[in-house]
């Protein structure tokens, strides 16, 4: 049996293009992904999927990789965010995905949740964060959040550790995927703008304060090689460097 990849959107899409799992493997790549999300039907459809493919796993001995959150929905805005912490999430987005979580460990079939942070990459919905800065910025007006703080990490770095964490057979366990160092809006539009030859018109809007640090101690210890990985306060400058190429040619062809 080989790895299925459930979900159309841009992560379930770079999986499915780069990571062939060996084995009886389920990568859950779909539900709600906004973090503003609070439309019941929205919760309801991602519930049932959650469920229905458990148990298909259950039945079949299959691994579910179930990908979560580690957003500030979950986490909350401050301190750290650990895996073996006590998490009261302050979103009806965090409570979903906790709610989910507890779903896949409590099914019976062999579990797997990575809590994701903000990946980028190419193919990303022009809603998502680094696209809609960037085309916000090359239309010379960009909305600033100031106070919100994003830790990035690029998709190609999300499929080693997934990779990784499947050749080692982890199982029953949460894991943070993130770069454990984020950076402030006013950060990443300034890298943007750079990474564009572009300068915007700013328009701030202040925002509660963020300063939550998603821990990736355990993805560090299961997965040595992110030590190479270059996370730090020159991570940002590099994803822009690769990605923002990208998304010139999305806007010129329309992708």
């Amino acid at each position: 049996m080989t790895g299925e990849v459930i979900g159309d959107g841009f992560v379930a899409r770079y999986v499915r293009r780069h990571l062939v799992p060996g084995g009886p493997v389920t990568v859950l790549a779909a539900g709600v992904s906004s973090t503003s999300a609070t439309a019941p039907e929205q919760f309801a459809r991602e519930a049932a999927l959650v469920t229905e493919t458990a148990r298909r796993c259950r039945e079949r001995n299959r691994l579910l990789v179930h990908l979560s959150s580690a957003s500030c929905g979950l986490y909350g805005r401050r301190g750290e965010g650990r895996e073996d912490a006590r998490v009261t999430p302050p979103t009806p987005y965090g409570r979903h995905k906790l709610a989910m979580e507890r779903v896949v460990s409590d099914s019976g079939a062999p579990w797997l949740t990575l809590r994701l942070s903000h990946l980028v990459g190419p193919g990303q919905n022009p809603a998502q964060l680094i696209p809609s800065l960037a085309a916000q910025i090359r239309s010379g007006t960009v909305v600033v959040h100031r106070g919100a703080r994003r830790d990035l990490l690029d998709v190609r770095h999300f499929v080693t550790v997934l990779d990784r964490l499947l050749a080692l057979g982890v199982r029953g366990q949460i894991v943070n995927v993130a770069s454990g160092f984020s950076f402030s809006a006013e950060e990443i539009v300034t890298a943007l703008e750079l990474g564009l030859g572009q300068r915007a018109h700013r328009i701030l809007r202040d925002v509660p304060a963020e300063s939550l640090r998603i821990s990736n101690r355990r993805m560090r210890a299961f997965v040595p090689e992110t030590e190479h990985f270059g996370f730090g306060a020159g991570y940002l400058d590099r994803l822009v460097a690769r990605y923002v190429p990208h998304l010139a040619a999305a806007e010129r062809t329309g992708a």
